[in-house]
C-alpha cells in the first residue's frame, strides 16, 4: 500500500502535536513547518520511522525575509525523499533574525555538512554542532552575507560591469 501524506501528517502530528503545523500539499510535494528547537528529532524521526523512511536528504537551503517579524526572519527549508515510495517532503522552519541560528542535522545527514556550510556562508545562519562550520565558496575576510537582501546587488565601483563594454548605451534604450 503507497504511503498517503495523511499517513505522515498523522504520525507527525501524534509523535509532535503543536510542534508541527500548516501541512500543505503544493504541486507533488507535501510540505509542512516544524519548531526549530525540533528539528533535529523530527529529522531523526522520518529517516527511522519503519513507515516513512525518508532516509535521503535532497537539499536544505537558507530564505531571508527581512519584512517579517524578528523571530521569523530567516528559514530554513529542508527537502527530504523517500526512495521506497518515491515521495518528496519539503520541512520549513524558521528562526530569527536576531541570532540566526540552528542545530546541525549533518550528524543524521551527512550530506547535509555541504549544504548547511553553503547555508552559512550566503546567509550567516550559524548550525550548532556542524564539526567545520566555516565559508566554503566565499573569502574567509568577507565580513558580510551575500545572499541577504541587505547586501548590494551591484558593486558600484566595478568597471567590468560598465554597459558600454557591452554595446549598451543610453540611446538603445
Amino acid at each position: 500500500m503507497a504511503l498517503e501524506t495523511i499517513q505522515i501528517q498523522d504520525k507527525l502530528t501524534e509523535t509532535f502535536g503543536e510542534d508541527v503545523f500548516h501541512f500543505n500539499q503544493e504541486r507533488d510535494v507535501f510540505s509542512f513547518e516544524v519548531a526549530a528547537d525540533k528539528i533535529t528529532a523530527v529529522m531523526l524521526f522520518l529517516k527511522n520511522d519503519e513507515t516513512l523512511r525518508f532516509n535521503f536528504l535532497t537539499d536544505l537551503c537558507g530564505i531571508h525575509y527581512p519584512d517579517n517579524e524578528m523571530h521569523r526572519q530567516f528559514a530554513v527549508v529542508y527537502h527530504m525523499h523517500n526512495w521506497y515510495e518515491n515521495i518528496r517532503i519539503k520541512i520549513r522552519t524558521f528562526i530569527s533574525g536576531e541570532n540566526p541560528e540552528i542545530r546541525t542535522v549533518s550528524n543524521i545527514f551527512l550530506s547535509a555538512n555541504w549544504m548547511e556550510r553553503e547555508t552559512y556562508d550566503f546567509y550567516g545562519i550559524k548550525f550548532i554542532g556542524h564539526p567545520q562550520l566555516k565559508r566554503i565558496l566565499n573569502m574567509d575576510e568577507m565580513t558580510s552575507f551575500p545572499m541577504r537582501k541587505e547586501f548590494p546587488m551591484e558593486d558600484g565601483g566595478r568597471t567590468d560591469k560598465d554597459d558600454r563594454f557591452f554595446g549598451r548605451t543610453v540611446d538603445n534604450y
